[in-house]
């Protein structure tokens, strides 16, 4: 007779994947004036919010730039009302905002999952920062996005290929929860359930 499944010892967490205790969520210039130029842009914001919104609730810290916003205007405001304190930068990277990962260390964050806007400049360009700042960075794919489909492609394949891991919102969402039956889940799955938009 095999074993109850509680008598067993599970497998060892895979290091390939997040958890909620070792993860960050970094939210890049998502604002007014540049979002509404990028292809399926509302999709992309509707992914981000989720991921906010799954964030607070598995208790992932989440952190958030603004690319110049004298120009280029604020965080759009259904993300903006869920984000605290956001950096405001000219550099294309975020790397050019240390304070947003002062405190990441001494919370044991080792992996960080970046949203945002446009794949090929800021979010480009603050992945491999933070991988040479030995991050594990993950990118949800259905929540970054460029005005042009050849500069986000491109983007996409060169991140793939320089160790990014490529994932999408709701694998994040059920890889931060790891475990069905729980308030917290069925909070997640009401996310995942929800209708996008058109």
């Amino acid at each position: 007779m095999l074993p109850f499944m509680s008598e067993i010892a599970p497998l060892p967490r895979s290091p390939q994947l997040m958890s909620a205790g070792d993860t960050a969520l970094l939210v890049v210039d998502v604002q007014g004036k540049l979002i509404t130029l990028v292809p399926e842009h509302q999709r992309i914001i509707w992914n981000i919010r989720r991921l906010i919104d799954g964030a607070k609730v598995l208790g992932v810290p989440v952190l958030a730039s603004e690319q110049y916003p004298q120009g280029l205007g604020p965080t759009v405001p259904e993300l903006a009302e869920r984000l605290g304190e956001i950096s405001e930068k000219l550099s294309f990277s975020c790397g050019g905002c240390p304070q947003l990962f002062d405190d990441l260390p001494d919370r044991d964050i080792c992996r960080i999952l970046v949203v945002g806007i446009e794949t090929h400049i800021c979010i480009q360009q603050t992945v491999f920062d933070l991988m040479a700042a030995d991050y594990h960075v993950y990118l949800a794919v259905d929540g970054v996005g460029s005005r042009h489909e050849i500069d986000r492609s491109t983007a996409l394949s060169r991140m793939d290929s320089g160790g990014v891991t490529l994932t999408t919102t709701e694998a994040v969402l059920f890889e931060w929860c790891e475990v069905a039956g729980t308030s917290r889940f069925k909070q997640i799955s009401a996310l995942v359930r929800e209708t996008p938009p058109k």
